[in-house]
C-alpha cells in the first residue's frame, strides 16, 4: 500500500489528475475521519479535506525528501491544515467574544460591594483551614488543577486529596452559614 501511495504521490508531483484522482480516492476517508476528530464538524471537515488536497496537489514534488511514510505524510498535512482552521475560528471566536464583553454591563455598585464582602468571608473561612487543605481547596477551585495534580504537588495520595477536599468545602460551607 505505501509503494503504491508513494507512487501516486510521484505522478501528482508531475501533474497526473488521473492519479490524483487515486490517491484522492485511496485516502480520503482516513483524512476526512483525522478533520472530523479534531473539528468535531461535518461540513468543516469537509473544507479541511479540499483543503488538504490542495495542499497535496500543490506541494506533491516535497514529500521525497521528507522521509515519512505515505500516509503519515498525508495524515500531517491534514492534521495541520484542521488546526490551522481551529485557530482561525478562534481568532473569530475571540473578537465576537471581546465585543460581547465590551457592551456588557459592568456590576452596580451595590454588586460590587456585596462581591467584596463575600470575598472577605470566603478568604476569613479559607483561613480558618490547615494552611495544606487551604492551599488545596485554592489550586482545585481557583487555579483549576486537576485532582491528580494535587495529588503530585502535595505528594498526597489521591484519594486523600479527594477527602480533604470534600471535608474542606464542608468547613467554608459551615464557616459562610455562621
Amino acid at each position: 500500500m505505501a509503494e503504491t501511495l508513494e507512487a501516486l504521490i510521484g505522478k501528482v508531483a508531475l501533474g497526473d489528475r488521473r492519479a490524483f484522482s487515486a490517491l484522492y480516492d485511496a485516502t480520503s476517508a482516513k483524512l476526512f475521519g483525522v478533520a472530523l476528530r479534531i473539528l468535531n464538524d461535518r461540513a468543516g471537515a469537509e473544507d479541511v479535506l479540499q483543503e488538504t488536497y490542495m495542499k497535496v496537489w500543490r506541494y506533491a514534488d516535497r514529500y521525497a525528501a521528507n522521509g515519512m511514510s505515505p500516509m503519515t505524510w498525508l495524515i500531517t498535512i491534514a492534521r495541520n491544515t484542521t488546526i490551522d482552521r481551529l485557530r482561525r475560528n478562534r481568532e473569530t471566536e475571540d473578537v465576537d467574544a471581546l465585543a460581547d464583553r465590551l457592551s456588557a454591563k459592568g456590576p452596580t455598585p451595590e454588586q460590587t460591594a456585596v462581591a467584596r464582602s463575600e470575598a472577605g468571608r470566603i478568604a476569613r473561612c479559607l483561613g480558618e483551614l490547615d494552611p495544606q487543605r487551604s492551599a488545596a481547596v485554592r489550586w482545585a477551585y481557583l487555579d483549576g488543577l486537576s485532582y491528580s495534580e494535587l495529588s503530585k504537588k502535595l505528594d498526597v495520595p489521591l484519594n486523600t486529596i479527594r477527602t480533604w477536599l470534600r471535608r474542606s468545602l464542608q468547613s467554608l460551607q459551615e464557616c459562610m452559614d455562621r
